[in-house]
């Protein structure tokens, strides 16, 4: 039986001791989800090989996270074919490869192995303290020639002497893996049917365990792995889905009735704010956060305030249990080592005294983490990582997590949610145990796992970085956006036309995900409506690096035509509305204390006059002359402050749309349809201007190949002498 570890650090939790269950002060258990029920098809599996149907078995089981986490689990199937030089029937194992999600592979996400080759390795097994080594040799077993490599929960699979083989993460059964009594409350559940084995380290040892067991026990149908998950195998692929089922259900059911009235978490000691409440705080603490934790790469935030999350951080258990860590070995990799618990009580509502003494918990918790390192690293130990948290717990409000992009921010999130829902079983019907200090750090540290690191693609320039585009529904801003989530970057489009702001939406995170694209709609001129929609993009990401202030109308009347009201509305979202945004840019960027750019889309105009437009020309001289006074201000804090001027950029551009349009062509005595040909013929280079070239000075100014620039102005405009910079 494992005996949990206390870290010594005080960040990582000192000796807690925790309420038993059914004592007062709590409140009711979330009643479970119902039953899991069988999608499989009979029709639609008739027709299918054994790989496809191992293919179709393995998207059914990831489609529901009550089954398994996002990339968690494998899955498998022994399959006869024929040998690619012999032509003769050989055995193959399908089981899903490094680093695949169960939900979402394809049939190019498996690896494919000899089976008699995986027999003879056998052969070649030095013992524990070498299994290591074996992931070595997997690849010379590989059938056919794929690709695909394979993980090292290839010999948990090879060797169950079943041809279906499901390997899950459910939360029911990892609560029961990760109970201070997990075999005997196995054996209660269960019985016979499913057996149960100690903690062991995923690789080529506990793959010989389980074909010892199933050897041992060849009635069983599966096994409970403590402090890790669930194996199931039948000889049919349809048997083996919904024995899976069958056994989480049996979980879950114990679950319900077990915990049916009595408290969770020794109960609640403090309420939860508002929805609104719980975000501002959010949008407070997580810039702070982001900055502090952002030193070798910048982070990406999600905010996560769900039920679940809630009654864990308002309970009495919330730093004791947070103490103990995660004990499932997908969950840990996720989450690390333990959360960090912010300082913060709803009650009196002490968000400055909180934010005054977060650099003292960040710290702490770096200093836990290195303390940690040191204890438990050995001669061969990777040197250390970031020793920031990744999983920030706030009483009240949430759960907030950083990670390099989104995505893992947003799955390291879901991942301690698993936890939660782990602790709450385990504590509520046992005692809940994470995994020992060593053992987590073994797995942290592993060599394998440091191997796969280095093997991860480069960051792209972007990657990390938050952009806010103003105008975004625009032709320019659109492509702007286009251009930064290239790169990597996450971007929230601002505008104030909902519609084009959806339309835009669908098509970016269409070819990008939903992940990295927001739309907020706002007003550039109302104040009120700039803080909110700032706040909007600080919870979803965590931050601002970039914003491209881009928003803009353009109008053309002579002077004496040139009402006070179109005057004004120029001024007020041509300048005014420049300034709003960049002095909540300066506010957030401050906060960070990452430096950051600022791009304002200004325009040919506001160098060189123009007749018929003295409004926009003059909206459009401020706001370059407002840059280059923030440029002053910014540089000291590392914000650089640039400007791109298009001219005539008609494709794809709102405020070409309309009047300004028809104006333009009559001031220039042509129709709309010889306007583009009119600019492109007055160019010096004879050339169109389009979006994607303002974009590609956009991106200029928000990378690191600007990072000496500021103060500047780019023009892109193929070359009009009249606004050439004096």
């Amino acid at each position: 039986m494992i005996d949990t570890v206390p870290f010594d650090a005080a960040v990582f939790g000192q000796t807690f001791t925790l309420r038993k269950s059914g004592e007062e002060g709590g409140s009711p258990m979330l009643i479970a989800n119902p039953r899991l029920a069988s999608l499989w098809d009979d029709g639609r599996a008739e027709a299918m090989s054994e790989p496809e149907k191992l293919l179709y078995r393995s998207n059914l089981l990831g489609s529901d996270k009550r089954i398994t986490n996002y990339g968690g689990g494998n899955t498998s199937a022994k399959v006869m074919q024929p040998d690619p030089l012999t032509g003769e029937e050989a055995e193959v194992l399908w089981v899903k490869g490094s680093g695949g999600d169960v939900g979402s592979i394809k049939m190019d996400g498996f690896a494919t192995l000899y089976m008699d080759k995986l027999r003879a390795l056998k052969g070649k097994y030095r013992g524990v303290e070498f299994e290591d080594e074996m992931v070595g040799f997997l690849p010379h077993c590989t059938f056919n020639l794929n690709p695909r490599a394979a993980s090292i929960d290839t010999p948990l699979h090879a060797y169950v002497p079943k041809k279906h083989v499901d390997h899950m993460h459910p939360d029911a059964i990892i609560a029961i893996a990760a109970s201070k009594n997990s075999k005997e409350l196995t054996q209660r559940i269960f019985g016979d049917e499913i057996g149960w084995l100690p903690w062991k380290k995923p690789g080529y040892e506990l793959g010989l365990w389980l074909e010892k067991f199933c050897l041992e026990n060849p009635e069983a149908k599966g096994v409970v792995l403590e402090s890790h998950g669930l194996f199931t195998w039948a000889d049919d692929a349809k048997e083996c889905y919904e024995l899976t089922l069958e056994i989480i259900n049996k979980a879950i059911a114990f679950f319900e009735e077990e915990t049916a009235g009595k408290t969770i978490f020794g109960g609640a000691v403090c309420e939860s704010l508002g929805k609104d409440e719980r975000r501002k705080v959010a949008a407070a603490l997580m810039p702070a956060i982001r900055g502090m934790v952002s030193g070798l790469q910048p982070m990406v935030g999600n905010f996560n305030d769900s039920e679940t999350v809630l009654e864990f951080v308002n309970s009495a258990d919330l730093r004791p249990l947070a103490a103990l860590g995660t004990s499932c070995p997908d969950h840990f990799l996720r989450t690390k080592i333990c959360p960090l618990v912010v300082d913060f009580d709803p009650a009196k509502g002490n968000l400055d005294e909180v934010l005054a003494g977060l650099p003292a918990q960040v710290e702490a918790y770096r200093d836990g983490y290195a303390a940690y390192y040191d204890r438990c690293k050995h001669e061969d130990s990777p040197a250390l990582r970031d020793p920031n948290a990744v999983v920030y717990l706030v009483p009240g409000v949430g759960m907030i997590t950083f990670a390099k992009d989104k995505a893992t921010a947003r799955i390291s999130g879901e991942f301690y949610v698993n936890a939660i829902n782990v602790m709450r079983g385990a504590s509520t019907v046992s005692e809940y145990c994470g995994l020992p200090e060593q053992e987590a750090f073994d797995i942290e540290y592993w060599l394998l796992e440091e191997a796969k690191l280095q093997r991860m693609p480069k960051p792209k320039s972007l990657a990390g970085k938050v952009a806010l585009v103003t105008g975004g529904a625009g032709g320019i801003g659109a492509a702007t956006a286009q251009r930064y989530l290239s790169e990597g970057a996450c971007v929230v489009l601002a505008d104030i036309n909902a519609d084009a702001l959806e339309t835009t939406l669908e098509a970016l995170a269409g070819k990008y995900s939903r992940d990295v694209v927001r739309t907020v709609e706002m007003n550039v001129t109302d104040e009120a409506a700039v803080d909110a929609a700032y706040a909007d993009a600080v919870v979803e990401y965590g931050g601002i690096d970039i914003l491209v202030s881009n928003a803009g109308i353009a109008s053309s009347a002579p002077v004496e035509e040139t009402s006070l009201e179109l005057w004004n509305k120029n001024m007020s979202i041509l300048s005014t509305g420049y300034f709003l945004v960049s002095r909540a840019a300066f506010k957030l960027m401050r906060v960070q204390g990452m430096g950051g750019s600022i791009v304002f889309v200004a325009s040919k105009n506001g160098l060189a006059a123009s007749p018929n437009a003295s409004a926009y020309c003059t909206a459009k001289a401020s706001e370059i002359h407002l840059a280059r006074c923030l440029a002053l201000e910014g540089a000291e804090a590392g914000i650089r402050v640039n400007v791109v001027n298009p001219d005539a950029v008609l494709r794809g551009s709102k405020i070409w749309e309309g009047e300004w349009l028809e104006q333009r062509a009559s001031t220039y005595k042509t129709d709309k349809e010889g306007l583009e040909e009119m600019y492109r013929n007055r160019s010096m280079l004879k050339r169109n201007v389009l979006p994607e070239d303002i974009a590609e000075a956009a991106y200029f100014f928000a990378s690191e190949k600007s990072a000496k620039s500021t103060g500047n102005i780019l023009n892109v405009d193929a070359g009009n002498q009249q606004s050439f910079p004096r």
